[in-house]
C-alpha cells in the first residue's frame, strides 16, 4: 500500500475524507456523472460508501454510510453498492472500490470489446478487464455474487453498456485504475477506426508484468493530479 494513501483501522474521518477526495476526483475528470459510487474498506467487517447523490456535489465533511459487508443494505444506500459487498467478501486483498461511468469504456463495451494492454495503462488489466455481458442494473445478491466471481482476480470488469468497476488495495489506486481504463480504451476506438494492414501491437505477458509497477510514486503522482485544488487537498 502505497505510503501516501490510507490505511485500515485509521480513524473513520480520514477515511471519510479520502472517500470525499476519490468521489470529486472522479467527477472532475469525466469518470463519472449523476451516477456511480466509491468505497474504502474499513475492517473485515465493513466498509465506507460515499452519499448516495451524484459524487461532483459532494461537499466538504459531507460523510458517507457505514455498509456491513455480510449484512442487507442500510436504508439510503444505492442498490448497485451490493456488488462492493460481494468483491470486499471475496477478495480480502481490496480495500478500495469505484464504479464508474467513463464514456469510451462504455461505448467500447457496446461491441462486447474491452480495452487490450496496447499502451502502459493498459497494462495493469492486462490481457484485457473481463466482460460483464449484461447492460441492466444489478439490483440482487445472487446477480451481485455472480459478479464478483465473473471478475475474479482482474483489477476492472467492465459492463456492457453500462460503465466498469475497478478494485485496488487502496481506493486511491482503484479511481488511479478508473483514468488507466478510460484511456486504454480510448486508444482501443482509436484503433478499431483505423482499420488498416498494420497491425497495432499490444504487450506480452512479461512486459506487462514489468510496466504494470507502483514504484517511482506512479500511482501518487496520478493521485496528486487527479485531486489537485480540491478543497480539502
Amino acid at each position: 500500500m502505497p505510503s501516501d494513501f490510507g490505511s485500515l483501522g485509521e480513524p473513520i474521518e480520514v477515511t471519510e475524507k479520502r472517500v470525499r477526495l476519490a468521489a470529486r476526483a472522479l467527477a472532475r475528470h469525466g469518470l463519472v456523472h449523476a451516477y456511480g459510487h466509491v468505497s474504502a474498506r474499513l475492517d473485515q467487517k465493513r466498509f465506507l460508501v460515499c452519499a448516495a447523490k451524484p459524487m461532483g456535489t459532494i461537499k466538504e465533511n459531507e460523510n458517507g454510510s457505514v455498509v456491513e459487508i455480510n449484512k442487507p443494505l442500510p436504508k439510503g444506500v444505492l442498490g448497485e453498492v451490493r456488488c462492493h459487498q460481494t468483491i470486499y467478501a471475496t477478495r480480502p486483498g481490496i480495500n478500495g472500490i469505484c464504479r464508474i461511468f467513463p464514456r469510451n469504456v462504455m461505448t467500447l463495451s457496446t461491441f462486447r470489446l474491452t480495452p487490450k494492454a496496447r499502451l502502459g495503462f493498459g497494462a495493469y488489466f492486462f490481457p484485457q478487464p473481463p466482460l460483464w455481458d449484461d447492460p441492466l442494473l444489478i439490483r440482487d445478491d445472487l446477480q451481485a455474487k455472480k459478479f464478483a466471481e465473473k471478475l475474479g482476480n482482474a483489477k476492472a470488469i467492465v459492463m456492457r453498456g453500462n460503465g466498469a468497476i475497478c478494485v485496488a488495495p487502496t481506493i486511491e489506486e482503484s479511481v488511479v485504475l478508473g483514468f488507466y481504463l478510460e484511456e486504454s480504451a480510448n486508444t482501443e476506438l482509436a484503433v478499431l477506426a483505423n482499420s488498416t494492414k498494420v497491425e497495432s501491437t499490444v504487450f506480452t505477458h512479461e512486459q506487462a508484468m514489468v510496466r504494470a509497477t507502483g514504484s517511482g510514486r506512479i500511482y501518487e503522482r496520478m493521485w496528486d493530479y487527479l485531486t489537485d485544488n480540491d478543497p480539502e487537498k
